[in-house]
């Protein structure tokens, strides 16, 4: 690999994050933390069943593919670039700064909507939990008092920015409990439906059928892109092992490696899953039956008591940790984004101040607690749904910003696609199909979101509340944009372009 020598060297180097404090399994531990497969499936598996049926393990793989191709794209950025900036600096790079801080826009505003979506998951099942402890059923019941659920997410929100502000250390230990916990928890409820439909003994009683793997099944495209975006949205956090590129050993091979073992670990465990409750719970409109508005929200909750029994309460403290996991972890990814744009001089100045004793950003991770709370805070009184709604939208939005980070993997390689075939599959094909992919996808789904009825069936003036959140979102960005280029030009003036591309195979 080349050097790479540019007007606006983003090498990361100042920053004064705490390097070499993560190693692979560490970073793979990360990651699946912040995908959060507890509590990931829990939101999505009802809403994506709703939009493909029985094509949920199709839905699955086929959100699996962009996923993995955009990772290439972002393995060979990396190793061009480790810089905690990641979308923001490799656009700005590719693309110039106006672009660059658009895709640092969607990051955050991805990240800021799933902290707000893993709060009021933890909220839920903390509850349930209490209620299952204690038996006294009532108390499930107090996560729909919107002043107990606000208060209960406020106090999440800080416990997890706390544990975030003492860097990295501390946020590693505390994922290899919770990741491990929640993957052996969801084996043994997978492994326990499966053995419920062998006995006969299973509520829906569907049996393995080959036509569930076939994406070509689904009734209508906007059918497959809504299942798309959702699927998008569970593989979604893989690309957080990037963000940490600058305190891991090895940044510039081993992130991207941990990519790609962390997106390969998840698509095995969601397949095993997706297959169980499917066979186990089936399509029907009452009871545990997936297609039932009452669970959808939250899958299972409706289906422990089920499939395990008396052992019921562990998936309900999986849940809880992974969502608890996962409201941590996240942190990380936007504390670092606001770090490298105020590094950069594309925030203000104070989002890269780096606490001295943790060698954390901490005044970034602050920032995204407090901007992640008030957005809950809101969320919760206009959405009817506001876990659906958000998980919707999230989707858009990470369809936006990984399809701009992958093309920005296209163009920074130009020079170099034809120079071997390895070269045209990583810098060229790969990234360009992932990234098309996956800007069809947000392209689709925005259209279909303005639907009133696209969603939860909320609505503002007429238009649907998904698509309020997620083009209203990115007008935000806009406009912040703007702000900022009139507070502080410099950034805006910069010439990002290379003058010597890395040749990377």
């Amino acid at each position: 690999m080349s050097s790479v020598a540019t007007k606006n060297e983003p090498s990361g180097d100042g920053k004064g994050l705490n390097s070499g404090s993560v190693g692979l399994l560490g970073a793979v531990v990360i990651g699946m933390s912040c995908i959060a497969p507890a509590y990931t499936l829990s939101g999505a598996l009802g809403p994506t069943a709703a939009a493909v049926g029985t094509h949920l393990p199709a839905i699955f793989l086929v959100g699996f593919l962009p996923m993995l191709l955009v990772a290439v794209g972002y393995r060979q950025l990396n190793r061009a670039m480790p810089d905690s900036g990641t979308t923001f600096t490799w656009t700005s790079k590719a693309f110039g700064p106006w672009v660059g801080w658009m895709g640092g826009w969607g990051l955050l505003a991805a990240t800021i909507l799933v902290l707000s979506n893993l709060a009021g998951i933890a909220v839920e099942f903390f509850y349930l939990l209490l209620a299952q402890l204690t038996g006294r059923p009532e108390l499930a019941d107090l996560a729909d008092n919107t002043l107990v659920n606000v208060g209960t997410c406020l106090v999440f929100m800080a416990l997890a920015c706390w544990i975030s502000y003492r860097g990295m250390e501390t946020t590693k230990k505390v994922q290899y409990v919770l990741v491990a916990f929640q993957v052996v928890i969801l084996v043994w409820f997978s492994v326990a439906a499966l053995v419920h439909v062998a006995n006969g003994t299973a509520a829906g009683g569907l049996h393995l059928d080959p036509e569930w793997f076939n994406p070509l099944g689904v009734g209508s495209f906007s059918a497959f892109a809504a299942g798309v975006s959702l699927s998008v949205f569970i593989y979604w956090g893989w690309d957080v092992v990037l963000t940490i590129n600058e305190e891991t050993e090895g940044s510039a091979t081993t992130p991207g490696r941990a990519a790609l073992a962390t997106i390969f670990s998840i698509v095995v465990l969601y397949l095993l899953i997706g297959v169980s409750v499917l066979s186990f719970a089936g399509l029907g409109d009452t009871g545990t039956g997936l297609n039932n508005p009452d669970i959808q929200e939250n899958v299972f909750a409706a289906l422990a008591g089920p499939v395990m029994g008396p052992a019921a309460v562990l998936l309900s403290l999986a849940v809880l940790s992974s969502s608890a996991a996962s409201l941590q972890s996240t942190f990380v990814s936007p504390a670092r984004t606001l770090l490298a744009m105020g590094y950069y001089g594309a925030l203000p100045g104070q989002f890269a101040r780096i606490t001295p004793r943790f060698q954390s950003p901490g005044f970034a991770t602050v920032a995204a607690a407090v901007i992640s709370s008030v957005f809950y805070a809101f969320m919760r009184v206009v959405s009817e749904d506001v876990l659906w709604d958000t998980i919707t939208a999230l989707g858009m939005m990470v369809c936006f910003y990984y399809g701009i980070t992958a093309l920005a993997c296209v163009w920074y390689f130009r020079r170099s696609w034809f120079r071997s075939v390895k070269s045209c599959l990583v810098n060229f094909a790969a990234p360009l199909i992932g990234g098309l992919l996956l800007l069809v996808f947000f392209v689709r789904t925005s259209v279909d979101s303005m639907d009133p009825s696209y969603g939860s069936g909320s609505q503002i003036g007429g238009v649907g509340l998904v698509f309020v959140l997620g083009a209203g979102i990115l007008l935000l960005g806009v406009v912040v944009m703007v702000t900022q280029y009139f507070r502080n030009r410099s950034f805006f003036r910069e010439s990002f372009e290379t003058t010597e591309l890395p040749v990377l195979d």
